[in-house]
């Protein structure tokens, strides 16, 4: 329970101390008048109770009209405060979650922690769904908890010195003599409330794990289904739908067979407080029908008693009532806490721990007994000592899977498993292209400016765009479209090309990106970043032999973490093999 607590408050805390804290307790102090106020309301029609019974039981037809017209003015006001503590409390849910969404997310887009958490240990699975979904549940339920249980408390309060009067006392004889026991209802009513309660926490208590791992299997399940949206075109020409239905049903199957296991306990949990409700109906009334029938209380006496029961009953009950969301806020908060830890984790921890990184006026890049290898330890390039100057026109080579485009990871900073000294220049722009560029979504516009906003003239592209080839797209500049489905491969490759024309980047490093062109558009594209970028360095990635004629140095690597760096003197720049 400790850490419980200890969790909960790591969650709330920054936000009732965030630039928001004013806005949210001025709606925090409302929403709580709001509710007492409705107590207050309960209460009053409780005294109602008493008046339009003991109104029925005389025959007062003078009366009649007069008690129900105050019903209707109580009810009025019940369902106006209620109303209105509803909605504030919905504006105080929104505030809150769009203050915490926002917090999240550049926690999880800093430091390049959506990257990195794919190599942590113990990796936090779908922190997708943590944002859009855990902390919408989570504030709502804090929020509805929270309320519930503080117009519990107040109508106990408020119930708990009537039910005392209305219940008078009980004698109970014992042999030759007797003893009473004073406002006995109201002791029934908590004796009968510890037994639900310990009785429903010994059933529902599994339902927190079994919460925890539906969220879970959902989020897998939806993600599945994502991926193949995202590679439809792929699965098409594969025909891999029987694959695809297969591993789907998997993931649907793991969650199915939680969400049995979350029933068959909700089914118990069910046959507790369903229960335990409808008996709360008849038990006060039976336990105060021997004074109405010795006459020590009149019928309004008898029901004003019994809805004065149920409702110190129902306050005491909080946790009974309560406890399927209880245990789905516990799942939630545990996620949550969780999904913090690894950012908080991923902050301190240094992003190349065994890289010693430095910056340089020069403009050149070093590399240093620079070791390279994967996350199980085994190595791919060992001691690589490399300087690439303003200029330099550098081809990576190798078999497949010897690491090149590994140490293009490691050389942009988010391979975490590399060691040596790195010094980059001072004040440079470096700009990497992987070989699928990433489109997002929006304009063509937007994706062609990316990471940028649209900070470049209209001139500047069309410009770009009729020297890569990509001409035809001019006139959607400001068409809104998921592009990278719209266009193919190859001209996804020459608006990244396009991209290296409006930065004018010092250093550029491609990763096999012009593998999905034809050779004239890949000797059109290099002699663009010829023609534009003369003192730009260009660090090309590739296995074609048609790109050996831009590059003046070849980097080869021989498959065993070794490496050979060798100049190509015998091909200049600008002629075409």
């Amino acid at each position: 329970m400790s850490e419980f607590i200890v969790a909960f408050r790591r969650l709330a805390i920054p936000y009732w101390k965030s630039e928001e804290k004013w806005r949210a307790f001025a709606l925090l102090a409302v929403i709580v008048a709001f509710n007492l106020g409705a107590v207050y309301f309960t209460v009053e029609i409780n005294l109602w109770y008493k008046t339009f019974y003991n109104v029925l039981q005389n025959y007062k037809k003078a009366a009649f009209l007069p008690v129900i017209l105050r019903f209707c003015l109580l009810a009025g006001a019940y369902i106006f405060l209620l109303v209105y503590a509803q909605y504030l409390a919905q504006m105080l849910q929104i505030r809150w979650r769009n203050w915490l969404t926002d917090k999240y997310l550049k926690e999880w887009l800093n430091h390049k922690a959506y990257y990195r958490i794919n190599f942590d240990g113990a990796a936090t699975d779908n922190p997708d769904q943590r944002i859009s979904e855990d902390i919408d549940s989570y504030i709502s339920q804090t929020i509805s908890l929270g309320t519930s249980l503080l117009s519990s408390v107040a109508s106990l309060l408020s119930f708990l010195g009537i039910l005392w009067i209305l219940s008078g006392s009980l004698p109970i004889p014992l042999g030759a003599h007797s003893f009473t026991i004073p406002g006995y209802m109201v002791w029934l009513a908590l004796i009968y409330a510890v037994v639900g309660t310990w009785v429903t926490i010994r059933v529902g208590n599994p339902l927190v794990r079994l919460n925890f791992d539906q969220q879970r299997y959902e989020a897998d399940f939806r993600f599945s289904m994502v991926r193949v949206r995202e590679n439809s075109e792929s699965i098409a020409l594969y025909g891999g739908e029987g694959q695809e239905q297969t591993h789907l049903m998997g993931r649907f199957k793991r969650l199915l067979e939680n969400f049995w296991k979350i029933m068959k306990r909700q089914k118990r949990l069910a046959w507790v407080t369903y229960s335990y409700s409808q008996a709360a109906v008849i038990f006060p009334l039976l336990m105060a029908a021997p004074r109405y029938f010795s006459h020590q209380m009149n019928l309004g006496g008898l029901m004003q008693t019994a809805d004065a029961f149920g409702q110190v009953q129902t306050s005491l009950s909080f946790l009974v009532t309560s406890y399927a969301t209880i245990a789905s806020w516990h799942a939630v908060i545990n996620r949550l806490l969780g999904f913090s830890k690894t950012m908080d984790r991923l902050e301190s921890t240094e992003l190349l721990p065994g890289t010693k990184c430095m910056c340089a006026p020069d403009k050149v890049i070093k590399i240093e007994s620079f070791n390279v290898s994967l996350p199980d330890g085994k190595r791919l390039v060992k001691d690589l000592a490399l300087n690439i100057e303003a200029g330099t026109h550098l081809l990576i080579t190798g078999p497949s899977g010897c690491g090149k485009s590994t140490l293009i990871r490691a050389l942009a900073g988010i391979w975490p498993f590399c060691e040596g000294t790195s010094t980059t220049p001072e004040s440079c722009r470096i700009m990497f292209l992987p070989q699928k560029p990433y489109l997002p979504l929006g304009t063509l516009r937007n994706a062609l400016c990316y990471p940028h906003s649209n900070g470049c003239g209209p001139e500047d592209l069309v410009h770009v765009l009729e020297r890569c080839g990509l001409a035809h797209l001019i006139g959607a500049l400001d068409k809104d479209d998921n592009w990278s489905h719209v266009l193919s491969l190859g001209e996804q490759q020459r608006l990244a090309f396009a991209r290296i024309l409006l930065v004018k980047p010092d250093f550029v490093f491609l990763d096999e990106a012009t593998a999905s062109v034809d050779e004239k558009s890949e000797a059109d594209l290099y002699k663009e970043l010829q023609d534009n970028l003369p003192c730009s360095a260009v660090v090309s990635v590739g296995h074609r032999a048609t790109i050996v004629s831009w590059h003046s140095e070849a980097l080869t690597f021989q498959g065993d973490a070794s490496w050979v760096r060798s100049s190509l003197a015998g091909k200049s720049l600008g002629i075409r093999a």
